[in-house]
């Protein structure tokens, strides 16, 4: 299963341009009509003022957020591309030429670099390598969470992510043969339970990324394959844990907040490319620009992946 798409994109330069992609945030409308008679459509709940009986609610297609943006500005013949972190951890982001005609960037490119959680930063500028003729060029961007330099400590124990007594089945193991034999999925673990079940954090850490606008579920790749609801979660190492299929808007936790073993992070649903309620759980580092599955084990013994 594939949680996260890495962000590729794509800029031809011959003149100043500007990239910037819009956050799709709402997932319901509302309609309804105020005190004086006036009918609403809106993407933000109506005050307690009005019933709950009298408020219309759709449920729209939200989309994937962008984890950076890339802007450009252009003094003279020069053009510096700088980039946005959008999430609370690092992104790697690798910018090089896709096609350049008299044309040099310094730093050279290609390159790779690290923001910090929302960092702004001026990667690169391009010029002229002769000023005294035309030159063009396009550029193209990859981004993925994470820090490459990472390495898992192999020697953390994670702790269940249920409460005591809950009931669940491990239902797909390390290298499963239907939906973990990718890099991103190959040491997952899917937990069968039911809709609705808390999901404690196995490790400690800081929230990157919550994602919990999607709806709907179905074994269609195009369809389901990067719409599953998830709290990704950084941890001292710079590993990070991904807890997906998440119900939606049932997250309990934001972007940027400090997380302890045991604490809700939102409940367990059946979103994106799935069969049926469970939790997809996994530890992943960057690694070369891919988000990669590592080993883990637990401390529950009832969790043998």
């Amino acid at each position: 299963m594939s949680i996260f798409r890495p962000l590729l994109s794509c800029l031809t330069l011959a003149a100043a341009a500007l990239l910037l992609c819009a956050d799709v945030n709402a997932k319901r409308i509302y309609q309804y009509r105020d005190k004086d008679g006036v009918l609403h459509f809106t993407d933000r709940a109506p005050n307690s003022e009005v019933e709950a009986s009298e408020v219309k609610q759709t449920l729209i297609r939200a989309e994937e957020q962008d984890i950076v943006q890339m802007f450009t500005n252009r003094s003279g013949n020069e053009h510096t591309m700088t980039f946005v972190n959008k999430i609370a951890g690092p992104v790697a982001v690798q910018l090089e030429f896709v096609d350049a005609d008299n044309v040099a960037a310094e730093p050279p490119l290609p390159l790779q670099t690290v923001l910090g959680a929302f960092e702004q930063r001026q990667v690169a500028k391009a010029f002229p390598a002769d000023r005294y003729r035309n030159s063009r060029f396009s550029v193209r961007y990859f981004a993925a969470p994470g820090d490459p330099s990472a390495h898992h400590d192999d020697s953390v124990r994670y702790s269940a992510p249920f409460a005591m007594g809950t009931t669940f089945v491990l239902a797909q193991g390390f290298n499963g043969q239907y939906t973990h034999s990718g890099v991103q999925s190959r040491y997952a673990v899917d937990l069968g339970v039911d809709e609705g079940t808390p999901v404690l954090c196995a490790r400690e850490g800081s929230v990157m990324l919550v994602e919990e606008d999607f709806f709907g579920a179905g074994m269609d790749k195009e369809r389901f394959g990067n719409r599953a609801n998830h709290v990704r979660v950084l941890h001292a190492d710079g590993s990070m844990g991904v807890y997906a299929h998440l119900q939606l808007e049932s997250a309990r936790v934001q972007p940027g907040q400090p997380v302890r073993r045991g604490q809700v992070l939102g409940l367990s649903g059946n979103t994106g490319f799935s069969t049926g309620p469970h939790l997809h759980f996994a530890v992943q580092v960057n690694h070369d620009m891919e988000l990669t599955a590592v080993p883990f084990q637990f401390e529950d013994d009832r969790i043998v992946p």
